[in-house]
């Protein structure tokens, strides 16, 4: 009876031997071809070589079918520890190969160009502000700017608004003190030109202004102006009205019809309104000039004696024009634009149209 046991211990022992043969050529097998492992196709080449279920991995449990059921587990767990062991070779090998893909589909080229960024356009008050300031830069017209907070002095009494005068009524003032406010007009800053200025000066004053005014259709309690002034020895009536109509034919067009009419404003005499021919129905009436055929586009006026001795200038040695643009007004009526309130919305859809 001991014979028998010897035969069967001696073919375990042979079999161990051969197991771990096979196991410690394998895995030096595999650790090499995993070293080498760069593409997916060698990927799968060493799945299916190793862990496919002929492989070689596959054939050493197909081998231990033949292992008494005794020492079958002891086996069996050193295969299993082997298997593993082959799957995280394939495994580090295929998060390598995914990891190396992902570089390359993110990869930046450093020499391409930049892609350009969308840009919005400028906003319709803007382009208005900007097309009147160059005409009258290229007529020799510089550009100054002035404080949007005045004081009485500058908004009013300096431009001949005496204190409890009509003309006051004239324009709705946000009052921040007894005698600070909300510049109702650009004008202001012409005082504060001509303080600093001798003549000759020829300047344009673009600017935002205030008025405590009911907001409608048609009116709305902030709005922009282009003031001009002009003062030297013997400027004359001629070349405001000369000026005007150069301006109105660059902006609106050279075949436009125009007309002055007399108009009050405290700083300036005689004064002036300048009105063109309604060039949405071309003369011929419609709701925007009121069945008129004409389109009030400015006021304007020879500088007032009086505001030139506010400032310093001898009225008998110095004239001088001025003239106020409306912006909004402007933009209005060269868009065809139906409500004031559109322009300070910021509603995309509105503004994309510009």
């Amino acid at each position: 009876m001991f014979y028998p046991e010897y035969n069967k211990t001696f073919a375990m022992a042979e079999f161990q031997d051969s197991l771990a043969q096979s196991i410690t050529s394998l895995r030096a097998k595999a650790e090499e071809a995993a070293r080498t492992i760069a593409t997916t196709d060698a990927l799968e080449k060493f799945r299916i070589e190793f862990l496919a279920r002929k492989g070689s991995v596959g054939q050493l449990f197909e081998e231990l079918k033949s292992v008494p059921p005794d020492v079958k587990p002891k086996y069996g767990k050193l295969l299993n520890e082997f298997r593993i062991f082959v799957d995280a070779l394939y495994q580090s090998a295929k998060t390598k190969i995914e990891s190396t893909s992902a570089e390359t589909d993110t990869f930046i080229d450093l020499t391409l160009p930049g892609r350009g960024l969308p840009l919005g356009t400028r906003h319709p008050i803007t382009q208005t502000l900007d097309d009147i300031k160059s005409i009258f830069v290229s007529m020799g017209f510089g550009v100054v700017d002035g404080p949007e907070i005045e004081d009485d002095y500058h908004n009013f009494e300096a431009l001949n608004f005496p204190p409890n005068h009509p003309a006051r009524d004239m324009q709705d003032t946000f009052f921040l003190d007894k005698d600070v406010l909300l510049r109702t007009h650009t004008s202001p800053v012409q005082i504060r030109v001509m303080k600093e200025r001798r003549p000759p000066l020829r300047v344009i004053m673009p600017g935002r202004v205030y008025r405590n005014e009911a907001i409608s259709a048609r009116s709305y309690c902030l709005f922009h102006q282009v003031e001009g002034l002009y003062v030297d020895r013997n400027v004359s009536f001629s070349e405001l009205k000369g000026t005007l109509v150069a301006f109105a034919r660059a902006f609106y067009g050279s075949s436009l019809k125009y007309k002055f009419r007399p108009s009050f404003f405290p700083f300036t005499e005689p004064s002036l309104e300048m009105d063109i021919t309604c060039f949405l129905c071309s003369g011929k009436g419609c709701r925007v000039c009121k069945q008129s055929g004409w389109l009030e586009v400015l006021g304007a006026g020879m500088v007032h004696p009086n505001v030139l001795r506010n400032v310093g200038y001898d009225p008998e040695e110095f004239t001088g024009y001025a003239f106020g643009i409306g912006v909004e007004r402007t933009t209005i009526l060269r868009h065809n634009i139906p409500d004031i309130r559109l322009l300070f919305e910021n509603d995309m859809r509105f503004l994309k149209q510009f």
